[in-house]
């Protein structure tokens, strides 16, 4: 039965930056399928991991600072000293600075590309290797965005490192085919999370996003729960360097 293929009972997942928002969504949605969660956050997120006990999975929160690469081999050390192996791995985690492009820091422009593709890159490379070792392949997503593909405005690092995101999802599944590793990506369009609050309080700008968006709202966590699942399941065993759009129909317009 088809339906078999998306059922991921047994499985670990990897998820950063599962505190709030997106990144809650996805570790929700993985443990309704039937995965254990290893949340990687800054800070305790307890009603995640409220959520996903009352599922019947279980929950083991580290704490990291994700800015910083010193802390990845540690990270695996417990994950895999907890759970035995890790099956899939969700780099999630990012952070967003808004400024003019004239007026943009270095210390911004640092930041940004520092969460968003560096840790993303290294982490992705260490749950390769802890794959490779396992024996038995894995799935890698990514998490994208509409500025992967468009330009955005007063968002200059974050607009660099998502475009990052999408071409280093296609170079690392070009690599990792032969290992069984499935490598790819979701860009979520405007959804209704901490990063996008200064939009939707701004009426005008809001507005001008809602116009564009045939689904005509906001998206919500809940829209990413099918495709994660989807991604991080033997249902798309033969789907590989792909960034999905879940964005309401935005760059159909």
């Amino acid at each position: 039965m088809i339906l078999n293929s998306f059922d991921l009972t047994g499985k670990v997942a990897l998820i950063t930056g599962c505190n709030t928002g997106l990144g809650q969504g996805i570790a929700i949605g993985l443990a309704q399928a039937g995965c254990d969660i290893i949340g990687v956050n800054r800070s305790q997120p307890l009603e995640t991991m409220s959520k996903v006990t009352r599922t019947g999975r279980r929950f083991l929160n580290l704490n990291a600072d994700l800015g910083n690469i010193d802390a990845i081999p540690s990270l695996l050390a417990s994950a895999v000293e907890t759970f035995g192996r890790i099956d899939i791995l969700v780099n999630n985690a990012g952070i967003i600075r808004r400024e003019d492009a004239l007026s943009f820091s270095e210390q911004d422009w640092d930041e940004v590309m520092d969460v968003n593709i560096k840790t993303l890159f290294f982490m992705a490379q260490a749950v390769a290797k802890q794959f490779i070792s396992q024996g038995s392949g894995g799935k890698i997503i990514n998490i994208a965005s509409m500025l992967s593909f468009q330009g955005g405005i007063r968002v200059p690092s974050y607009t660099a490192s998502k475009s990052a995101v999408l071409g280093v999802t296609r170079l690392l599944a070009n690599e990792w085919a032969q290992y069984q590793i499935n490598v790819n990506a979701i860009a979520p369009g405007y959804m209704a999370t901490n990063n996008t609050q200064q939009l939707r309080t701004d009426e005008d700008r809001s507005q001008q996003i809602l116009e564009r968006i045939p689904a005509g709202r906001w998206g919500t966590p809940d829209d990413l729960m099918g495709p994660i699942v989807f991604l991080a399941s033997a249902a798309s065993d033969y789907v590989n360097g792909y960034t999905l759009a879940v964005d309401g129909g935005w760059l159909a317009r």
